[in-house]
Formats: structure tokens, sequence, C-alpha cells
């Protein structure tokens, strides 16, 4: 009887692992190989200039060295600056926001009116975002007109033209169009605690502020581990923002560049050797910090 019971279940595995075939031959065909070809490419010197091409030809580490030692570590600089920027707001505010939500005490009124709306700016593309932005703080755009009627002698202000109000915007940009999807992800976490732990601790006499660090933060650290990561490789991936509010150049001075505009440049400019380096380079920084975040959050408990 067993044998028959047996049998039954390798015969059902079969089918589990027949419908994944689709999945393993997409997995296959448009992630790893891309990501070998990449390696592959990435040890030789393979650009096109004009209408011949040069290479490909082997060079080792070379297109590493190069990019290692040139503009790599400004732009690697540039891309975390405009991330913490962004990210450390959205995490406060989605912190403040799900813990409103959560709360059953506040009773808050057109609740999931208010979820719909934090959400909404998520589902706009990036780019129209970046425009929208592009045209409102332009030298002759809306916010210098705002500023020059309602402060005396007030020049209008070249936003674009200086280095920190450039950031501060692609940083106010992500912090807008993430935010939402963040404070969902940290109110779902929130309503999954145990209600009869804050009935216990306001029994005990705790302040919202304990209970807030002493029972929320901790219980929440698995969302908020996904949370970081996520929005990490999120930023190191950071492109369209600062692509169309730079027009691609990165102004002023490039201080607004970041690697995934680099990389953009190297494809463009059809330097396969180059733009495979640094897509390594992107896959091992953002492999090891997403590990490192996760070693350093996930302590264990007593």
């Amino acid at each position: 009887m067993s044998k028959v019971k047996r049998g039954k279940v390798v015969s059902y595995n079969k089918w589990g692992y027949i419908f994944l075939i689709p999945f393993v031959v997409t997995y296959a065909v448009f992630q790893l190989y891309p990501l070998f070809t990449t390696i592959y490419w990435s040890f030789f010197k393979y650009y096109r200039s004009g209408l011949s091409v040069i290479g490909p030809e082997f060079i080792g580490l070379a297109n590493y060295k190069e990019l290692l030692t040139t503009d790599l570590p400004k732009y690697a600089l540039n891309t975390v600056i405009m991330w913490i920027l962004g990210f450390i707001p959205q995490i406060f505010v989605s912190l403040l926001l799900g813990s409103w939500f959560a709360d059953p005490r506040l009773r808050l009124k057109a609740a999931p009116v208010y979820k719909t709306i934090i959400y909404l700016p998520n589902l706009i593309m990036a780019s129209a975002f970046s425009m929208l932005f592009f045209a409102l703080f332009s030298l002759g755009g809306p916010v210098n007109a705002i500023l020059t009627s309602i402060i005396p002698g007030f020049q209008p202000y070249s936003f674009f033209d200086h280095t920190w109000s450039v950031r501060a915007l692609v940083a106010f940009m992500n912090f807008i169009m993430w935010f939402g999807n963040t404070t969902i992800l940290l109110m779902a976490g929130m309503l999954g605690i145990d209600a009869s732990l804050y009935e216990a601790a306001e029994v005990d006499g705790a302040t919202p502020t304990q209970v807030f660090w002493r029972i929320t933060l901790p219980l929440l650290r698995p969302i908020l581990v996904y949370v970081l990561i996520t929005s990490l490789i999120g930023g190191l991936q950071m492109f369209d923002v600062p692509q169309i509010l730079s027009n691609g150049d990165g102004f002023p001075m490039r201080t607004s560049m970041t690697m995934i505009m680099y990389l953009n440049k190297h494809l463009f400019s059809k330097n396969y050797g180059l733009a495979g380096a640094l897509s390594v380079i992107l896959f091992i920084i953002t492999g090891a910090l997403s590990l490192l975040v996760y070693k350093v959050t996930d302590r264990k408990d007593d």
C-alpha cells in the first residue's frame, strides 16, 4: 500500500517539474545567458569607432582598472548621496503614516481614501514626474514666479545650475514616488502584530513612544530589512529621474550622474567591454551591500 502511495506522490511531483519548465527556460534565456555573456565580454576590448569595430581583443582586467581609476567612484558617490537624501525622509514619513493608519484607537475617517492618495504617485511614470519637475523648477517656471511675487527683491534661482539643488530635486522626486509603497508595506507589517501585546503594554503603563520602540519596531524588522534592501537596489539602479532631469549629462559638472547613467553612455557609444565591466561591478556591489544589510539587521533575539 505504501508503495502505491509513493508512486502517486512521484507522479504528482512530475507534473510540478513539468509546469516549472517554462519559467526555467525563460530565466535561463533572458537572465542567466545575458549574465554570463556580460561577464565574458567584460574582459575584452570591444567597441565601435565610427563605422569600424575595434576588437574583440582579450585584455583581462583592464576595463575594470580603467573604471575604478577614472570617474566611476565619483558617480557611485553621487548615486549613494541622492539615494540617502530620498530614503531617510521616506522611511520616517512611512513609519509615521503606517503607525497612524494601523492604530485602531485613532479611528481615522476616510482612511482608504488617504491610502489611495499616498499610493497614487507610485503609479505615475518617473519620466512624467521628471518632465513635470523640470518645467516647475526651470528659470522661468512657476516656482520661481511664485517666489519672485512673494519675496521682495528675489531673483529667479537656477535650480539646475547648482549641485545640491539638483540632487535635492532628484531625491525629493524619488521620495514622492515611493513613500506610498513603503507606507503600505510597513502598515501591513504593523497590522500583523498581535493586538494583545499593545494591550498588555498599555496595562503596564507604557507610553506610546515606548510601545513603538520596544514592540512595533522590533517586530517590524523583517519588513524593514526587505524595504531597506529593495530600496538600496533601486537606488543603485537610479536612472530615469536624473537622466531626464539633467538631459542625460548629469549637470552641473556631472554631479547628478549615476552609475546606470554612466553605463547607458557606454552602451550608447557601443563600448561593450566597459559596459560589461561596469555591469559586473554593479552586480557585485548590489550583492555585497544587500548581504551586508541582511547580516547587520538579522541579529538573533535572546
